[in-house]
């Protein structure tokens, strides 16, 4: 398993912007993605990266506002989050696992989360 590590989390009024970066130790794995878990709901998907080619996938709710990209030869990945909304506060998990998935279960290594909170 690789180990991730994230940072850039933090407090921003709606409407501003913030980007969130995910450290692994080795090399970056297929698949790399981002999920965020408010409190009392389940963790789900905001996007993801995988392939050589660096294809991208994105929930509905963050679409055209939030960017995923990754940079391998500093093994790190990211998240650019722009015109946030009160309801993108959560704490922001980036995974990597083998497949391009959406699901938690498929992804294998996790990182310790980053707090976004966003004031309206």
């Amino acid at each position: 398993q690789v180990q991730l590590v994230e940072s850039g989390g933090g407090s921003v009024q709606a409407g501003g912007s913030l980007r969130l970066s995910c450290a692994a130790s080795g090399r970056i794995r297929y698949s790399m993605a981002w999920f965020r878990q408010a409190p009392g709901k389940e963790r789900e998907f905001v996007a993801r990266i995988s392939g050589s080619a660096g294809n991208t996938y994105y929930a509905d709710s963050v679409k055209g506002r939030f960017t995923i990209s990754r940079d391998n030869a500093m093994n790190t990945m990211y998240l650019q989050m722009n015109s946030l909304k009160p309801e993108d506060t959560a704490v922001y998990y980036c995974a990597s696992g083998t497949l391009p998935a959406t699901r938690p279960a498929q992804y294998d290594s996790w990182g310790q989360g980053t707090q976004v909170t966003v004031s309206s």
